[in-house]
């Protein structure tokens, strides 16, 4: 459970020991029993947070393993996972200490990954690497033109066995899906039994798009290993929903004030959280019911909603917003142009998804207020990495749907224009597809905007009057 601490006390370096030491009281380290990929802080945000309200007899250990840099390992290592949760809204800051986390792994640790892979005691692994961190094609493929995931793929082919025993000849394998092939098999080889993997990304359907692409992979390198994954590995489909900004230098003298310790780690996010969950856990799992998470049979609507109206508006605003001079999502929704905008697409979305299940009305009001949290500083910067597979997914749906029916799908199309007006103007964005966006973009104009389209979705680009009216958004914005 979260730790209540004292504040009235000195400020002082946090961990379990200092805790234990100034409250009295027994701070556990539960034992290890799931896995997380993708260490960072909206993971710290929402799996740990929902594992951590409910574990109250201490049986449900996080080892979380880094991404691209251990840096969040080495600032919780010495904190032996501990870290301050700031609940942060109009009204005011709260805080607490969470204790779910008892290992924080350098991601490039494969023996400990392989070794936690491979114990009984593991149920389940979670992920957040983000969409583009699963390396696929547009149809869900592993993408073995990404270099580092052919790397893995080359490793593994010559060490598999090896390398899931524990013998390691040298490094490992450095992507998600190479991780999770070369753990599955360890866990194969020590009969460790049956797992769950879930991930927590924005994709639609995740759970059999990673079924899909993890099976494929190990489908290259060792029949066995396929053949047991289908066996003995169920796979979760999930929609995860807490805003949580980058930590800043302010954040970490804010929980310092609220808690009485040296954090260097805090989070802070929104007092909203959600979670829905489909599929089923063979190995056991945290009652995470217990602290709102939700299970149901059918996860399509909940995605499309949240990736729709959340995720949606969060790009629409990002593209369109940058373009306006704007830098955050708060301040984008006092723009009443940009207000209007998302509006705008939100009545388009809702056109398509079953009113009454997903009480829309409800939700929308709720992200409104979320949005206009001035108190969360949600970079539009930051939400614009990663473009082509966010409007992929986000926007692309909602207008093909509205051009299906005959309507323009004005704002969705606004995005999508918005986006390739900052890449035809050279902005620098991160997304995974860089080097093939610069590619198309040092092409005419014409050709140019035709290829950024299809990066996002052939269907879009094979529409001409879709084409004629991102072509004259774009003109716009080059004219401003």
């Amino acid at each position: 459970m979260s730790i209540a601490t004292d504040i009235d006390t000195a400020v002082a370096p946090l961990s379990r020991a200092a805790l234990a030491a100034r409250t009295g009281e027994n701070v556990r380290t539960p034992p290890v029993r799931i896995i997380h990929l993708g260490l960072g802080a909206f993971h710290r945000a929402h799996q740990a947070w929902y594992t951590d309200q409910v574990d109250d007899n201490g049986e449900w250990g996080i080892a979380a393993f880094t991404g691209r840099s251990a840096q969040a390992a080495l600032e919780l290592s010495p904190q032996d996972g501990l870290y301050t949760l700031i609940e942060r809204s109009d009204a005011g800051d709260s805080a607490a200490l969470v204790s779910s986390i008892v290992e924080a792994v350098d991601g490039s640790d494969t023996a400990r990954f392989v070794e936690l892979m491979a114990a009984e005691s593991t149920a389940l692994v979670t992920l957040t690497v983000t969409e583009a961190g699963y390396r696929l094609r547009a149809d869900g493929s592993p993408d073995l033109g990404d270099s580092a995931l052919a790397a893995d793929v080359a490793f593994l082919a010559d060490n598999l066995d090896r390398a899931a025993r524990g013998a390691f000849s040298a490094g490992g394998p450095t992507t998600t899906l190479g991780r999770l092939v070369l753990g599955l098999e360890a866990r194969r080889l020590a009969g460790a039994g049956a797992i769950a993997i879930v991930p927590c990304d924005n994709m639609p359907d995740n759970g059999p798009l990673v079924e899909r692409a993890v099976w494929a992979l190990a489908a290259m390198l060792n029949t066995e290993t396929a053949e047991w994954i289908a066996a003995h590995v169920a796979f979760v489909s999930t929609s995860v929903d807490r805003i949580t900004p980058k930590t800043t230098a302010d954040d970490i003298e804010a929980a310092a004030g609220l808690t009485g310790w040296a954090d260097r780690a805090p989070v802070v996010t929104e007092p909203f959280r959600d979670w829905v969950l489909s599929g089923h856990f063979p190995a056991g799992r945290p009652a995470w019911e217990r602290a709102g998470a939700r299970f149901v049979d059918d996860i399509e609507p909940f995605e499309r909603r949240k990736l729709w109206l959340l995720n949606g508006a969060h790009s629409l605003l990002a593209y369109a917003g940058l373009l306006r001079g704007l830098d955050s999502v708060a301040a984008a929704m006092t723009d009443p142009v940009c207000r209007g905008w998302v509006n705008e697409f939100w009545d388009d979305a809702v056109r398509h998804l079953p009113a009454e299940l997903l009480a829309l009305d409800e939700y929308r009001a709720a992200l409104l207020e979320r949005f206009d949290n001035t108190r969360i500083e949600h970079r539009l910067a930051q939400i614009s990495a990663e473009a082509v597979t966010k409007l992929r997914v986000r926007i692309a749906p909602v207008v093909l749907a509205e051009r299906a029916e005959g309507r323009q799908a004005a704002a969705g199309i606004r995005a999508i224009a918005s986006w390739a007006s900052l890449v035809l103007a050279g902005r620098p964005m991160v997304d995974a597809e860089a080097a093939q966006i610069a590619v198309i973009a040092s092409r005419p104009t014409d050709a140019a905007i035709a290829g950024l389209v299809a990066l996002v979705d052939a269907r879009l680009a094979q529409d001409a009057a879709i084409l004629a009216d991102i072509t004259a958004l774009i003109g716009e914005h080059q004219a401003e």
